[in-house]
Protein backbone atom coordinates (compact mmCIF):
# COMPACT_ATOMS: atom_id res chain seq x y z
CA UNK A 1 0.00 0.00 0.00
CA UNK A 2 1.20 3.58 -1.38
CA UNK A 3 -0.03 6.59 0.78
CA UNK A 4 -0.12 9.90 -1.97
CA UNK A 5 1.68 12.10 0.02
CA UNK A 6 2.72 14.69 -2.77
CA UNK A 7 -0.86 16.20 -3.58
CA UNK A 8 -1.34 18.79 -0.49
CA UNK A 9 1.26 20.91 1.29
CA UNK A 10 2.91 19.28 3.83
CA UNK A 11 5.82 21.42 5.22
CA UNK A 12 7.38 18.50 7.79
CA UNK A 13 7.81 16.05 4.08
CA UNK A 14 9.66 19.31 2.85
CA UNK A 15 11.35 19.86 6.37
CA UNK A 16 12.68 15.89 5.77
CA UNK A 17 12.97 15.98 1.70
CA UNK A 18 15.91 18.64 2.85
CA UNK A 19 17.26 17.30 5.41
CA UNK A 20 18.12 14.03 3.73
CA UNK A 21 19.27 16.14 0.43
CA UNK A 22 21.57 17.80 2.63
CA UNK A 23 22.50 14.82 4.63
CA UNK A 24 21.24 15.82 7.85
CA UNK A 25 19.63 12.26 8.25
CA UNK A 26 20.20 8.97 6.41
CA UNK A 27 17.53 7.14 7.62
CA UNK A 28 13.96 8.58 9.44
CA UNK A 29 12.08 6.82 12.22
CA UNK A 30 9.12 8.22 13.13
CA UNK A 31 6.52 6.50 15.74
CA UNK A 32 2.71 7.28 16.45
CA UNK A 33 2.23 7.16 20.12
CA UNK A 34 -1.21 6.56 21.15
CA UNK A 35 -2.55 6.25 24.72
CA UNK A 36 -4.64 3.56 25.44
CA UNK A 37 -7.27 4.90 27.29
CA UNK A 38 -9.86 5.30 24.50
CA UNK A 39 -10.44 4.62 20.93
CA UNK A 40 -9.12 6.57 17.94
CA UNK A 41 -10.77 9.36 15.96
CA UNK A 42 -9.97 10.84 12.97
CA UNK A 43 -7.93 13.24 14.57
CA UNK A 44 -5.76 10.23 15.17
CA UNK A 45 -6.17 9.19 11.51
CA UNK A 46 -4.60 12.47 10.17
CA UNK A 47 -1.41 11.95 12.58
CA UNK A 48 -1.41 8.00 11.46
CA UNK A 49 -1.13 8.67 7.89
CA UNK A 50 1.15 11.45 8.54
CA UNK A 51 3.61 9.07 10.80
CA UNK A 52 3.43 6.51 8.70
CA UNK A 53 3.36 8.15 5.38
CA UNK A 54 6.29 10.13 5.85
CA UNK A 55 8.28 6.91 6.98
CA UNK A 56 6.89 4.93 3.87
CA UNK A 57 7.62 7.93 1.22
CA UNK A 58 11.39 8.14 2.98
CA UNK A 59 12.10 4.34 3.14
CA UNK A 60 12.51 4.92 6.83
CA UNK A 61 10.58 2.84 9.99
CA UNK A 62 7.36 4.06 12.30
CA UNK A 63 6.92 2.42 15.39
CA UNK A 64 3.68 1.95 17.01
CA UNK A 65 4.36 2.93 21.06
CA UNK A 66 1.86 3.10 23.51
CA UNK A 67 1.88 5.89 25.83
CA UNK A 68 1.17 4.03 28.83
CA UNK A 69 1.94 5.97 31.62
CA UNK A 70 -1.78 6.25 33.49
CA UNK A 71 -2.97 3.02 33.95
CA UNK A 72 -5.80 3.44 35.80
CA UNK A 73 -7.24 4.85 32.47
CA UNK A 74 -5.67 2.65 30.25
CA UNK A 75 -7.53 -1.12 29.19
CA UNK A 76 -6.09 -4.06 27.04
CA UNK A 77 -9.47 -3.15 25.01
CA UNK A 78 -7.77 -0.03 23.92
CA UNK A 79 -4.39 -1.59 22.90
CA UNK A 80 -6.19 -4.19 21.04
CA UNK A 81 -8.76 -1.86 19.03
CA UNK A 82 -5.87 0.76 18.11
CA UNK A 83 -3.93 -2.09 16.50
CA UNK A 84 -6.84 -3.20 14.79
CA UNK A 85 -7.46 0.50 13.52
CA UNK A 86 -3.76 0.80 12.28
CA UNK A 87 -3.43 -2.49 10.41
CA UNK A 88 -7.24 -1.64 8.70
CA UNK A 89 -5.91 1.47 7.57
CA UNK A 90 -3.56 -0.16 5.46
CA UNK A 91 -0.04 0.01 7.67
CA UNK A 92 2.30 -1.66 9.18
CA UNK A 93 4.84 -0.85 11.94
CA UNK A 94 8.49 -1.64 12.25
CA UNK A 95 9.46 -4.45 14.59
CA UNK A 96 7.35 -5.20 17.67
CA UNK A 97 4.52 -2.81 19.21
CA UNK A 98 6.45 -0.76 21.73
CA UNK A 99 5.19 0.14 25.12
CA UNK A 100 6.62 3.29 26.84
CA UNK A 101 6.40 0.19 30.13
CA UNK A 102 8.89 -1.41 28.02
CA UNK A 103 11.33 1.64 29.47
CA UNK A 104 10.48 2.07 32.80
CA UNK A 105 13.31 0.80 34.51
CA UNK A 106 15.61 3.12 32.35
CA UNK A 107 13.50 5.84 32.88
CA UNK A 108 13.60 5.28 36.84
CA UNK A 109 17.64 5.33 36.01
CA UNK A 110 17.88 8.56 34.88
CA UNK A 111 15.54 10.18 37.19
CA UNK A 112 18.07 8.54 40.27
CA UNK A 113 20.90 10.50 37.32
CA UNK A 114 18.76 13.40 37.51
CA UNK A 115 19.03 13.52 41.36
CA UNK A 116 23.00 12.88 41.48
CA UNK A 117 22.92 16.11 39.44
CA UNK A 118 20.91 18.33 41.82
CA UNK A 119 18.33 18.58 38.84
CA UNK A 120 15.35 16.52 40.38
CA UNK A 121 13.98 16.35 44.38
CA UNK A 122 11.56 14.46 45.90
CA UNK A 123 8.49 17.09 46.46
CA UNK A 124 5.89 16.72 49.75
CA UNK A 125 3.82 19.57 48.73
CA UNK A 126 -0.05 18.46 47.59
CA UNK A 127 -1.06 19.06 44.45
CA UNK A 128 -3.54 22.53 45.21
CA UNK A 129 -0.01 23.61 46.97
CA UNK A 130 2.16 23.10 43.48
CA UNK A 131 -0.40 24.36 41.63
CA UNK A 132 -0.45 27.64 44.23
CA UNK A 133 3.58 27.56 44.10
CA UNK A 134 3.60 27.25 40.25
CA UNK A 135 2.74 30.38 39.76
CA UNK A 136 0.68 31.95 36.72
CA UNK A 137 1.72 33.66 33.37
CA UNK A 138 2.12 36.97 34.68
CA UNK A 139 3.87 36.08 38.32
CA UNK A 140 6.82 33.83 38.78
CA UNK A 141 6.06 30.77 41.04
CA UNK A 142 7.94 30.28 44.45
CA UNK A 143 10.34 27.70 45.28
CA UNK A 144 8.96 24.64 47.29
CA UNK A 145 10.05 24.45 50.96
CA UNK A 146 11.40 21.06 49.63
CA UNK A 147 13.48 21.74 47.14
CA UNK A 148 17.01 22.11 48.30
CA UNK A 149 16.81 18.16 49.75
CA UNK A 150 19.93 16.51 49.94
CA UNK A 151 20.87 14.18 46.53
CA UNK A 152 20.77 11.31 49.11
CA UNK A 153 17.63 11.66 51.18
CA UNK A 154 16.03 12.54 47.61
CA UNK A 155 17.52 8.93 46.58
CA UNK A 156 16.22 7.46 49.86
CA UNK A 157 12.89 8.96 49.28
CA UNK A 158 12.46 8.06 45.30
CA UNK A 159 13.15 4.38 46.29
CA UNK A 160 10.47 4.62 48.86
CA UNK A 161 7.98 5.94 46.93
CA UNK A 162 8.60 3.21 44.40
CA UNK A 163 7.86 0.27 46.81
CA UNK A 164 4.85 1.68 47.81
CA UNK A 165 5.29 3.17 51.32
CA UNK A 166 3.43 6.64 51.14
CA UNK A 167 -0.02 7.31 49.83
CA UNK A 168 -1.34 8.79 46.43
CA UNK A 169 -0.59 12.42 46.23
CA UNK A 170 1.91 11.86 49.29
CA UNK A 171 5.18 12.99 47.21
CA UNK A 172 6.05 13.34 43.44
CA UNK A 173 9.53 13.65 42.31
CA UNK A 174 10.13 17.06 40.45
CA UNK A 175 12.70 18.31 38.15
CA UNK A 176 14.83 21.33 39.36
CA UNK A 177 14.80 23.66 36.39
CA UNK A 178 13.44 27.22 37.04
CA UNK A 179 10.58 28.43 38.51
CA UNK A 180 10.77 31.94 37.29
CA UNK A 181 10.99 30.41 33.73
CA UNK A 182 8.45 32.11 31.55
CA UNK A 183 7.27 29.21 30.00
CA UNK A 184 4.97 27.23 33.22
CA UNK A 185 6.11 23.63 31.88
CA UNK A 186 9.81 24.29 32.94
CA UNK A 187 8.89 25.44 36.16
CA UNK A 188 9.67 22.16 38.07
CA UNK A 189 7.49 19.45 36.50
CA UNK A 190 6.54 16.32 37.26
CA UNK A 191 8.77 13.40 37.12
CA UNK A 192 7.08 10.76 38.91
CA UNK A 193 3.26 10.73 40.90
CA UNK A 194 2.57 7.64 43.40
CA UNK A 195 0.15 5.57 42.20
CA UNK A 196 -0.93 2.33 43.18
CA UNK A 197 -2.61 0.87 40.41
CA UNK A 198 -1.83 -2.44 38.64
CA UNK A 199 -0.37 -2.08 35.00
CA UNK A 200 -1.85 -4.28 32.30
CA UNK A 201 1.93 -4.50 31.23
CA UNK A 202 4.20 -4.84 34.17
CA UNK A 203 1.62 -5.68 36.56
CA UNK A 204 2.13 -4.31 40.25
CA UNK A 205 5.91 -4.17 39.42
CA UNK A 206 5.20 -0.04 39.90
CA UNK A 207 4.22 1.78 43.01
CA UNK A 208 4.67 5.12 40.79
CA UNK A 209 4.45 5.98 37.01
CA UNK A 210 6.55 8.60 34.68
CA UNK A 211 4.83 12.03 33.51
CA UNK A 212 3.68 11.47 29.57
CA UNK A 213 6.65 14.83 29.60
CA UNK A 214 9.39 12.77 31.28
CA UNK A 215 8.44 9.53 29.27
CA UNK A 216 8.09 10.44 25.47
CA UNK A 217 11.25 12.13 24.84
CA UNK A 218 13.16 9.78 26.31
CA UNK A 219 11.28 6.74 24.62
CA UNK A 220 11.78 8.57 21.17
CA UNK A 221 15.69 8.40 22.21
CA UNK A 222 16.15 4.91 23.01
CA UNK A 223 14.12 4.12 19.89
CA UNK A 224 16.81 6.21 17.93
CA UNK A 225 12.91 8.13 16.76
CA UNK A 226 14.33 11.28 13.85
CA UNK A 227 10.98 13.32 13.86
CA UNK A 228 8.91 13.25 16.90
CA UNK A 229 6.09 14.61 15.23
CA UNK A 230 3.11 15.98 17.00
CA UNK A 231 0.19 18.43 17.65
CA UNK A 232 0.68 22.06 18.47
CA UNK A 233 -0.45 21.94 22.00
CA UNK A 234 3.10 20.27 22.22
CA UNK A 235 4.42 23.20 21.46
CA UNK A 236 5.03 24.75 24.44
CA UNK A 237 6.06 21.45 26.04
CA UNK A 238 9.24 21.40 23.52
CA UNK A 239 11.67 23.05 25.86
CA UNK A 240 11.03 21.02 28.39
CA UNK A 241 11.47 17.81 25.91
CA UNK A 242 14.82 19.29 25.19
CA UNK A 243 15.91 19.71 28.28
CA UNK A 244 15.24 16.13 28.97
CA UNK A 245 17.62 15.56 25.87
CA UNK A 246 20.20 18.15 26.92
CA UNK A 247 20.48 16.89 31.10
CA UNK A 248 20.09 13.01 29.98
CA UNK A 249 23.23 10.32 28.88
CA UNK A 250 20.16 9.36 25.92
CA UNK A 251 21.45 7.53 23.22
CA UNK A 252 20.34 10.04 20.31
CA UNK A 253 18.40 13.33 20.17
CA UNK A 254 15.10 13.07 18.27
CA UNK A 255 13.51 16.52 17.19
CA UNK A 256 9.91 17.47 17.88
CA UNK A 257 8.16 19.02 14.65
CA UNK A 258 4.50 20.31 15.61
CA UNK A 259 1.57 20.67 13.24
CA UNK A 260 -2.07 21.83 13.49
CA UNK A 261 -4.41 18.81 15.08
CA UNK A 262 -7.26 18.35 12.69
CA UNK A 263 -10.69 20.25 13.76
CA UNK A 264 -14.07 19.12 11.74
CA UNK A 265 -17.28 20.33 12.23
CA UNK A 266 -20.08 18.89 13.91
CA UNK A 267 -17.54 16.68 15.12
CA UNK A 268 -16.00 15.95 18.89
CA UNK A 269 -12.82 14.45 18.88
CA UNK A 270 -12.15 14.75 22.49
CA UNK A 271 -11.69 11.39 24.06
CA UNK A 272 -13.03 11.90 27.54
CA UNK A 273 -16.46 13.62 25.92
CA UNK A 274 -16.42 10.84 23.54
CA UNK A 275 -15.90 8.55 26.53
CA UNK A 276 -18.61 9.90 28.74
CA UNK A 277 -21.31 9.32 25.19
CA UNK A 278 -20.19 5.79 25.28
CA UNK A 279 -20.88 5.16 29.44
CA UNK A 280 -23.88 7.07 28.87
CA UNK A 281 -25.09 4.88 26.53
CA UNK A 282 -25.93 7.61 23.98
CA UNK A 283 -24.12 6.05 21.43
CA UNK A 284 -23.87 2.55 20.69
CA UNK A 285 -20.49 1.98 22.04
CA UNK A 286 -17.01 3.53 21.04
CA UNK A 287 -17.50 1.78 17.46
CA UNK A 288 -21.10 3.47 16.84
CA UNK A 289 -21.59 5.27 13.18
CA UNK A 290 -21.99 8.38 14.55
CA UNK A 291 -18.52 8.25 16.42
CA UNK A 292 -15.77 10.16 14.38
CA UNK A 293 -14.06 7.02 16.39
CA UNK A 294 -11.97 5.00 13.75
CA UNK A 295 -13.98 1.93 14.33
CA UNK A 296 -17.13 4.07 13.95
CA UNK A 297 -16.75 5.15 10.42
CA UNK A 298 -15.58 1.99 9.56
CA UNK A 299 -18.75 0.66 10.98
CA UNK A 300 -20.62 3.10 8.57
CA UNK A 301 -18.93 2.33 6.06
CA UNK A 302 -15.86 4.26 5.29
CA UNK A 303 -13.05 2.79 3.67
CA UNK A 304 -9.35 2.86 4.51
CA UNK A 305 -8.40 4.37 1.25
CA UNK A 306 -11.21 7.81 1.87
CA UNK A 307 -9.78 8.28 5.08
CA UNK A 308 -6.23 8.65 3.39
CA UNK A 309 -7.67 10.83 0.96
CA UNK A 310 -9.19 12.86 3.47
CA UNK A 311 -6.29 13.18 5.72
CA UNK A 312 -4.16 14.02 2.28
CA UNK A 313 -6.61 16.63 0.85
CA UNK A 314 -6.65 18.89 4.51
CA UNK A 315 -2.57 18.95 4.19
CA UNK A 316 -0.03 19.20 6.94
CA UNK A 317 0.29 22.80 8.07
CA UNK A 318 1.48 24.95 11.71
CA UNK A 319 -1.08 26.99 10.21
CA UNK A 320 -4.43 26.33 12.84
CA UNK A 321 -6.72 26.48 9.67
CA UNK A 322 -9.91 26.75 11.85
CA UNK A 323 -12.96 24.43 11.09
CA UNK A 324 -12.68 21.38 8.56
CA UNK A 325 -15.88 21.25 6.74
CA UNK A 326 -17.16 17.32 7.02
CA UNK A 327 -18.31 18.00 3.18
CA UNK A 328 -14.86 17.25 2.16
CA UNK A 329 -14.64 13.96 4.37
CA UNK A 330 -17.92 12.97 2.76
CA UNK A 331 -16.89 13.88 -0.53
CA UNK A 332 -13.78 11.33 -0.56
CA UNK A 333 -15.65 8.74 0.85
CA UNK A 334 -19.06 9.40 -2.07
CA UNK A 335 -16.04 9.51 -4.65
CA UNK A 336 -14.99 6.50 -3.73
CA UNK A 337 -17.74 4.65 -3.25
CA UNK A 338 -19.10 5.92 -6.54
CA UNK A 339 -16.26 4.32 -8.40
CA UNK A 340 -16.17 0.94 -6.16
CA UNK A 341 -19.53 0.15 -4.69
CA UNK A 342 -21.79 -2.16 -5.81
CA UNK A 343 -25.48 -0.94 -7.31
CA UNK A 344 -28.60 -2.48 -6.13
CA UNK A 345 -32.36 -1.74 -5.61
CA UNK A 346 -33.77 -0.99 -1.94
CA UNK A 347 -36.90 0.50 -0.73
CA UNK A 348 -36.85 1.86 2.45
CA UNK A 349 -40.46 3.17 2.62
CA UNK A 350 -42.47 0.03 1.28
CA UNK A 351 -45.55 1.14 -0.68
CA UNK A 352 -47.38 -2.74 -2.47
CA UNK A 353 -47.57 -1.74 -6.32
CA UNK A 354 -50.30 -4.12 -8.01
CA UNK A 355 -49.68 -4.68 -11.72
CA UNK A 356 -53.23 -5.80 -12.47
CA UNK A 357 -52.06 -6.48 -16.75
CA UNK A 358 -49.57 -8.97 -15.80
CA UNK A 359 -50.51 -12.79 -14.89
CA UNK A 360 -49.72 -13.24 -11.10
CA UNK A 361 -48.06 -16.14 -12.15
CA UNK A 362 -46.19 -13.66 -14.78
CA UNK A 363 -42.45 -13.37 -13.77
CA UNK A 364 -39.01 -12.39 -15.54
CA UNK A 365 -35.29 -11.94 -14.47
CA UNK A 366 -33.39 -8.97 -15.66
CA UNK A 367 -29.67 -9.30 -16.25
CA UNK A 368 -28.51 -5.94 -14.35
CA UNK A 369 -24.76 -4.67 -14.56
CA UNK A 370 -23.68 -4.65 -10.89
CA UNK A 371 -22.07 -1.07 -11.49
CA UNK A 372 -22.30 0.73 -14.50
CA UNK A 373 -18.90 0.95 -15.26
CA UNK A 374 -17.36 -2.03 -13.69
CA UNK A 375 -17.30 -5.06 -16.09
CA UNK A 376 -15.26 -6.54 -13.54
CA UNK A 377 -18.77 -6.50 -10.93
CA UNK A 378 -20.89 -10.17 -10.80
CA UNK A 379 -24.23 -8.94 -12.36
CA UNK A 380 -27.27 -9.01 -10.85
CA UNK A 381 -30.24 -11.09 -11.01
CA UNK A 382 -33.30 -8.90 -10.54
CA UNK A 383 -36.50 -10.78 -10.75
CA UNK A 384 -40.03 -8.63 -12.04
CA UNK A 385 -43.68 -9.91 -11.19
CA UNK A 386 -47.25 -9.03 -10.86
CA UNK A 387 -46.49 -7.89 -7.11
CA UNK A 388 -44.14 -4.81 -6.28
CA UNK A 389 -42.82 -2.46 -3.87
CA UNK A 390 -41.72 0.75 -4.98
CA UNK A 391 -40.75 3.60 -1.84
CA UNK A 392 -44.19 5.29 -0.66
CA UNK A 393 -41.93 8.84 -0.93
CA UNK A 394 -42.29 8.17 -4.79
CA UNK A 395 -45.74 8.48 -5.17
CA UNK A 396 -47.94 11.74 -4.43
CA UNK A 397 -52.17 11.91 -4.81
CA UNK A 398 -51.38 15.45 -5.51
CA UNK A 399 -48.55 16.09 -7.03
CA UNK A 400 -46.74 19.60 -7.13
CA UNK A 401 -45.92 20.98 -11.25
CA UNK A 402 -42.61 19.54 -10.95
CA UNK A 403 -43.26 16.13 -9.52
CA UNK A 404 -42.14 13.73 -11.99
CA UNK A 405 -42.65 10.27 -10.04
CA UNK A 406 -46.05 8.53 -9.64
CA UNK A 407 -49.13 9.75 -9.21
CA UNK A 408 -52.68 9.10 -9.89
CA UNK A 409 -53.00 8.71 -13.62
CA UNK A 410 -49.43 9.54 -14.33
CA UNK A 411 -46.90 7.28 -15.63
CA UNK A 412 -43.48 6.39 -14.53
CA UNK A 413 -40.44 4.36 -15.18
CA UNK A 414 -39.54 1.41 -13.17
CA UNK A 415 -35.58 1.27 -13.06
CA UNK A 416 -34.01 -1.73 -15.62
CA UNK A 417 -37.66 -2.10 -16.48
CA UNK A 418 -41.32 -1.11 -17.85
CA UNK A 419 -43.18 2.34 -17.74
CA UNK A 420 -46.21 1.91 -15.69
CA UNK A 421 -49.35 4.04 -15.25
CA UNK A 422 -51.04 4.22 -11.80
CA UNK A 423 -54.84 3.91 -12.21
CA UNK A 424 -56.42 3.24 -8.80
CA UNK A 425 -55.46 3.98 -5.54
CA UNK A 426 -56.34 1.91 -2.17
CA UNK A 427 -57.03 2.82 1.01
CA UNK A 428 -58.16 1.66 4.56
CA UNK A 429 -61.09 3.06 6.78
CA UNK A 430 -58.41 5.42 8.23
CA UNK A 431 -57.87 7.17 4.55
CA UNK A 432 -54.09 5.44 4.43
CA UNK A 433 -52.65 4.35 1.18
CA UNK A 434 -52.53 0.38 1.29
CA UNK A 435 -51.40 -0.13 -2.19
CA UNK A 436 -51.65 1.23 -5.65
CA UNK A 437 -53.58 -0.41 -8.46
CA UNK A 438 -51.10 0.26 -11.87
CA UNK A 439 -50.79 -1.17 -15.50
CA UNK A 440 -47.56 -2.02 -17.70
CA UNK A 441 -46.90 -0.47 -20.87
CA UNK A 442 -45.29 -3.77 -22.22
CA UNK A 443 -43.63 -2.02 -25.30
CA UNK A 444 -41.39 0.16 -22.86
CA UNK A 445 -38.71 -2.38 -22.17
CA UNK A 446 -35.50 -0.94 -23.18
CA UNK A 447 -37.22 1.86 -24.89
CA UNK A 448 -39.39 4.93 -24.64
CA UNK A 449 -43.13 4.28 -25.02
CA UNK A 450 -44.70 5.91 -28.48
CA UNK A 451 -45.79 9.74 -28.70
CA UNK A 452 -45.15 10.32 -25.25
CA UNK A 453 -42.15 11.76 -22.84
CA UNK A 454 -42.06 9.80 -19.44
CA UNK A 455 -39.78 11.83 -16.84
CA UNK A 456 -39.57 9.89 -14.15
CA UNK A 457 -37.51 6.76 -13.12
CA UNK A 458 -38.10 5.22 -9.70
CA UNK A 459 -36.57 2.07 -8.15
CA UNK A 460 -38.61 -0.66 -6.94
CA UNK A 461 -38.10 -4.60 -5.67
CA UNK A 462 -40.30 -7.56 -6.47
CA UNK A 463 -42.49 -8.09 -3.56
CA UNK A 464 -42.31 -11.82 -4.15
CA UNK A 465 -38.26 -12.18 -3.72
CA UNK A 466 -37.53 -8.82 -2.10
CA UNK A 467 -35.33 -9.29 1.07
CA UNK A 468 -36.29 -7.60 4.31
CA UNK A 469 -33.88 -5.79 5.97
CA UNK A 470 -33.12 -3.12 8.70
CA UNK A 471 -31.79 0.23 7.55
CA UNK A 472 -29.93 2.59 9.83
CA UNK A 473 -30.04 6.20 8.03
CA UNK A 474 -27.30 8.01 10.43
CA UNK A 475 -26.80 12.14 10.56
CA UNK A 476 -24.45 13.91 12.50
CA UNK A 477 -24.88 13.65 15.93
CA UNK A 478 -24.47 17.28 16.68
CA UNK A 479 -26.79 20.19 15.54
CA UNK A 480 -23.63 22.82 16.07
CA UNK A 481 -20.76 23.18 14.26
CA UNK A 482 -18.65 22.92 17.22
CA UNK A 483 -20.80 21.01 20.29
CA UNK A 484 -17.88 21.81 22.79
CA UNK A 485 -17.18 25.73 22.12
CA UNK A 486 -18.49 26.90 24.85
CA UNK A 487 -16.49 25.20 27.37
CA UNK A 488 -19.25 26.55 30.57
CA UNK A 489 -21.84 24.97 28.33
CA UNK A 490 -23.10 21.06 28.35
CA UNK A 491 -22.22 19.72 24.94
CA UNK A 492 -24.83 17.46 25.28
CA UNK A 493 -27.27 20.19 24.96
CA UNK A 494 -26.32 20.18 21.03
CA UNK A 495 -27.23 16.27 20.19
CA UNK A 496 -29.18 15.56 17.40
CA UNK A 497 -32.32 14.09 18.78
CA UNK A 498 -32.49 12.51 14.63
CA UNK A 499 -29.23 11.34 14.32
CA UNK A 500 -30.03 8.09 13.88
CA UNK A 501 -33.18 6.43 11.99
CA UNK A 502 -34.05 3.29 11.66
CA UNK A 503 -36.37 2.17 8.85
CA UNK A 504 -38.05 -1.57 8.04
CA UNK A 505 -36.87 -2.05 4.56
CA UNK A 506 -37.29 -4.43 1.10
CA UNK A 507 -33.79 -4.97 -0.59
CA UNK A 508 -33.59 -6.90 -3.67
CA UNK A 509 -32.62 -10.62 -3.20
CA UNK A 510 -28.89 -9.99 -4.38
CA UNK A 511 -28.79 -8.89 -0.60
CA UNK A 512 -29.11 -10.98 1.21
CA UNK A 513 -26.02 -12.42 0.41
CA UNK A 514 -24.60 -9.47 1.63
CA UNK A 515 -20.92 -9.95 3.42
CA UNK A 516 -20.14 -8.15 6.55
CA UNK A 517 -18.62 -4.38 5.55
CA UNK A 518 -19.72 -4.60 1.94
CA UNK A 519 -20.76 -1.56 0.52
CA UNK A 520 -23.63 -0.46 -1.64
CA UNK A 521 -25.20 2.37 -3.52
CA UNK A 522 -28.52 1.41 -2.77
CA UNK A 523 -29.73 3.34 -6.46
CA UNK A 524 -31.18 6.65 -5.82
CA UNK A 525 -31.10 6.44 -2.16
CA UNK A 526 -27.22 6.57 -0.91
CA UNK A 527 -24.60 4.58 -0.35
CA UNK A 528 -24.78 1.72 2.63
CA UNK A 529 -22.74 -0.72 4.22
CA UNK A 530 -23.25 -4.34 5.60
CA UNK A 531 -23.06 -3.87 9.35
CA UNK A 532 -19.66 -5.89 10.44
CA UNK A 533 -21.46 -7.29 13.34
CA UNK A 534 -25.37 -7.51 12.86
CA UNK A 535 -24.65 -9.31 9.44
CA UNK A 536 -22.14 -11.64 11.04
CA UNK A 537 -24.54 -12.64 13.66
CA UNK A 538 -27.15 -13.89 10.88
CA UNK A 539 -29.15 -10.26 10.73
CA UNK A 540 -29.49 -8.17 7.46
CA UNK A 541 -28.43 -5.06 9.09
CA UNK A 542 -27.26 -1.93 6.33
CA UNK A 543 -26.09 1.50 8.00
CA UNK A 544 -26.23 4.38 5.51
CA UNK A 545 -22.59 6.18 4.74
CA UNK A 546 -23.47 9.16 3.07
CA UNK A 547 -25.89 10.27 0.70
CA UNK A 548 -25.65 10.99 -3.46
CA UNK A 549 -25.62 14.46 -3.29
CA UNK A 550 -22.09 15.68 -3.04
CA UNK A 551 -21.82 19.57 -1.33
CA UNK A 552 -18.09 19.62 -1.29
CA UNK A 553 -17.68 19.37 -5.01
CA UNK A 554 -20.39 22.26 -5.25
CA UNK A 555 -18.35 24.30 -3.08
CA UNK A 556 -15.09 23.87 -4.87
CA UNK A 557 -16.86 25.12 -7.80
CA UNK A 558 -18.33 27.93 -6.84
CA UNK A 559 -15.02 29.01 -5.42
Amino acid sequence: MTTDTTAAPNFIRNQIREEIEAGKVTKIVTRFPPEPNGFLHIGHAKSICLNFGLAEQFGGDCHLRFDDTNPAKEEQAYIDAIKEDVKWLGFEWAGDVRFASDYFDQLYVWAQHLIREGKAYVDDLSPDEIREYRGTLTEPGKPSPYRERSAEENLDLLERMRVGEFAEGGKVLRAKIDMAAPNINLRDPILYRVRHAHHHQTGDAWKIYPSYDFTHGQSDALEGVTHSVCTLEFEDHRPLYEWFLDNLPVPARPRQIEFARLNLNYTLTSKRKLKLLVDKNIVDGWDDPRLPTISGMRRRGYTPASIRKFCDMIGVTRADGGLVDIAMLTHAIRSDLEDNAQRAMCVLKPLKVVLTNVAEDHEDVYEVPGHPAREDMAVRQVPFNRELWIDADDFMEEPPKKFFRLAPGKEVRLRNSYVIRCDEVIKDDAGEIQELRCSVDFDTLGKNPEGRKVKGVIHWVSAKHGVPMEVRLYDNLFMVEQPDRDKDADFLEHLNPDSLTVCQAIGEPSLAEALPESRFQFERVGYFCADRHDCLNGKLVFNRTVGLKDSWAKIKKKG
